[in-house]
C-alpha cells in the first residue's frame, strides 16, 4: 500500500512516495537523488517523537504513518548532525508581516 512522508529541512518540504515496508535507507536513497547528499551524511528523525530512524528497519517498524512528518539533518564538517531546523509557515508570515509590508 503507497504512501507518501514530508520530509522537511530549514524551508523545504519533499514529498516521498514510499511503502510501509521499506527501509529507512531507501528513504534516503530517494532523498540522495533529490539532494545530492550521501546516505551516510542523512539522518531522519521522526517529528513528535524525536527518533532518530534507523537505517534497517522498515517505515512501519518504526510506526512511521502516511503523511508523517520526518525531519531531514545533514553531516557537519566536524562530523557531527546539524540541528533540526524546520522553518513554519507561521514563522514566514509573522516575519513578513512585522516588517509593516502587506502582500
Amino acid at each position: 500500500m503507497a504512501m507518501y512522508i514530508r520530509v522537511k529541512r530549514n524551508k523545504t518540504t519533499y514529498f516521498i512516495q514510499c511503502d510501509p515496508t521499506e527501509k529507512t535507507l531507501e528513504i534516503k536513497q530517494k532523498l540522495n537523488v533529490l539532494i545530492d547528499q550521501p546516505v551516510n551524511d542523512q539522518r531522519l528523525i521522526l517529528v513528535g517523537t524525536g527518533e532518530v530512524l534507523e537505517d534497517s528497519k522498515s517505515l512501519a517498524e518504526q510506526k512511521v504513518e502516511n503523511d508523517a512528518v520526518v525531519a531531514l539533518t545533514l553531516r557537519k564538517d566536524d562530523n557531527e548532525f546539524e540541528d533540526v531546523s524546520i522553518v513554519r509557515p507561521d514563522d514566514f508570515y509573522q516575519s513578513r508581516d512585522a516588517d509593516g509590508t502587506n502582500w
